[in-house]
């Protein structure tokens, strides 16, 4: 039997639950439904339409609304509310939790829920988590069994997590397919306020920065697509969830924004001064380093899988093109007439 296999059976008889069923707490408790077969699923959650729906799916053995004594039985406990509800789950928790249990949370700022972890010294009981995937669409609906497959996953233990089971959460997640990343979670907040919470506030910016400079015939949204759609989309995401982000990891986010400025201003500087080789360089150093990145994982947002077809405006056109792709297998999610030619 190989070590793959004996780590999949000790999996399978564990007992894990969830604290919130919606995008996240359930995606990965479809993938341990799927990974897992035979585990044992405890859910919480306030809504009652996501627990029946999680009964009825057969992901979740046992839901409720209420934080009871079956989440005593549990060997990891998955905190997947917002960051405050997360903290306060966390100190209920610690009266019922048996020793060896491991609490872990799914959110995208660590330091808050660190602090509260030393705070209650819960220290050997928690492993902070943070699967880098997600999607402007919420719920318990919205939510597969795939959503963290080759996205990275951020792995945070406390000053006194054992080695044993950090190890053993790695191996834990790498078999729903996500790839683990094992970093201190200072060093998180910091690197996802620059690759992640920035960019977001710079999508919403720049989409309210054009729809206030918009004329009366809104000539600017008429002609927005290309490449404005794709570096705004993340501005889609829910305000709510944003609000909260900004407000944890406010330190971090402000010194990235401040670097994000002065950088601005130079740029700025340099068009006023008609300096051409400032404006090559930025686009030439950012090319380079954009071409480094890997395309193959995931980010925080769902990627759009999405092409278009220049075809001639004639009867049949859009049938004739629909055809061909079921023709191959690959089913429209949606589709529409592109009025510019920009991509």
């Amino acid at each position: 039997m190989t070590y793959d296999t004996l780590l999949t059976e000790k999996f399978n008889k564990m007992t894990y639950g969830f604290v919130g069923l919606g995008l996240i707490g359930s995606s990965i408790a479809k993938a341990f439904r799927r990974a897992y077969k035979d585990c044992r699923i405890i859910a919480f959650n306030r809504s009652e339409h996501a627990r029946v729906l999680a009964l009825q799916d057969k992901v979740a053995d046992y839901a409720t609304d209420s934080m009871d004594e079956h989440f005593g039985e549990c060997d990891y406990i998955f905190l997947c509310t917002p960051v405050e509800y997360n903290e306060y789950y966390l100190r209920k928790l610690k009266s019922i939790i048996k020793p060896s249990c491991i609490i872990t949370d799914v959110g995208s700022v660590k330091t808050n829920i660190h602090k509260v972890v030393i705070e209650e010294a819960l220290e050997e009981n928690f492993i902070g988590g943070h699967p880098m995937a997600g999607s402007e669409k919420t719920g318990y609906e919205k939510g597969t069994a795939s959503l963290c497959e080759n996205a990275l996953y951020a792995i945070t233990p406390t000053a006194l997590s054992l080695p044993e089971k950090v190890e053993e959460y790695k191996s834990l997640v790498e078999g729903i397919g996500a790839i683990p990343l094992i970093l201190d979670y200072r060093e998180h907040d910091y690197s996802v306020a620059a690759i992640s919470h920035l960019p977001h506030i710079i999508a919403a910016q720049l989409v309210n920065l054009v729809k206030e400079s918009d004329s009366g015939r809104q000539i600017m949204k008429q002609m927005a697509a290309g490449g404005f759609k794709d570096i705004t989309r993340i501005a889609s995401s829910s305000p709510e969830m944003w609000e909260q982000i900004c407000m944890t990891n406010t330190g971090n986010i402000i010194d990235m924004m401040e670097h994000y400025i002065a950088s601005l201003t130079q740029i700025l500087d340099s068009l006023k001064q008609h300096r051409g080789d400032d404006i090559y360089e930025l686009f030439d150093t950012s090319r380079i380093y954009r071409n480094s990145i890997s395309e193959s994982r995931k980010g925080s947002v769902t990627p759009e899988y999405s092409f278009t077809v220049d075809i001639v405006d004639e009867p049949g056109a859009i049938s004739t093109l629909s055809c061909i792709l079921s023709a191959r297998g690959i089913s429209i999610g949606n589709i529409g007439i592109n009025h510019n030619r920009e991509q």
